[in-house]
């Protein structure tokens, strides 16, 4: 997806709960954060900022494998959408909504498009939304398909994001509790908790008690 200039498209706004805890993990004039963070005010923050967002963003999806968003162009400074037809649409702009900024409806154009059954499913047709924060997203999206960006935010994201994700990749209580009562629930987690880190100690080769640093006097 290409996306020019967002124009009058734009639309600042404060920073928020989010958007602070992205910043409070960055590194000088970098910010590294897991992709709840990626939405579009808080990459706006970022930039506004002059910090570097090394934030992943979500891709867009599409149901049953149909034509994703970034299969459309999208230009903003000219206010079209172009489809993989090559059918091209004015933006319709959206005003009093809090994310959206326009949206094109390719309707009738839809009708007799050989590749509809490729794009959607709707008696209406096919309908792309511009958010407000088109561009910051395009671009993140853009950024983070460099192989060299991924390697870097791999390696640079911080620790804990991946350790929570440890946690909640387990059916054990990770994501759900099993049991009620705040102390059983409680213990029911360190138990998961104590389990990852053997998992995790055994990833790195620590399984015998030599190998471990003895205990201060």
């Amino acid at each position: 997806m290409s996306v020019h200039d967002a124009g009058t498209l734009r639309r600042t706004r404060p920073i928020g709960s989010a958007g602070l805890a992205a910043v409070s993990a960055s590194s000088g004039s970098s910010s590294s954060a897991a992709s709840r963070y990626g939405a579009g005010e808080v990459l706006e923050s970022l930039h506004t900022a002059g910090i570097d967002a090394k934030t992943k963003v979500q891709p867009p999806v599409a149901p049953r494998g149909k034509f994703t968003k970034d299969q459309f162009t999208i230009n903003l400074a000219a206010g079209t959408v172009t489809c993989p037809n090559q059918v091209t649409i004015a933006i319709r702009p959206i005003t009093g909504h809090d994310r959206h900024a326009g949206k094109a409806d390719f309707g009738r154009a839809c009708t007799d498009c050989p590749l509809r059954t490729q794009c959607t499913e709707s008696k209406t047709g096919r309908q792309i939304t511009i958010s407000r924060w088109e561009t910051h997203l395009t671009a993140a999206r853009t950024r983070q398909s460099d192989p060299a960006w991924r390697a870097d935010y791999r390696a640079t994201r911080p620790k804990v994001e991946r350790k929570i994700a440890h946690l909640m990749r387990r059916r054990h209580g990770g994501r759900r509790a099993r049991m009620r009562g705040l102390l059983r629930v409680a213990a029911d987690f360190k138990l998961l908790a104590a389990a990852t880190n053997l998992a995790r100690l055994a990833t790195l080769g620590l399984t015998g008690s030599s190998q471990l640093s003895p205990a201060p006097a």
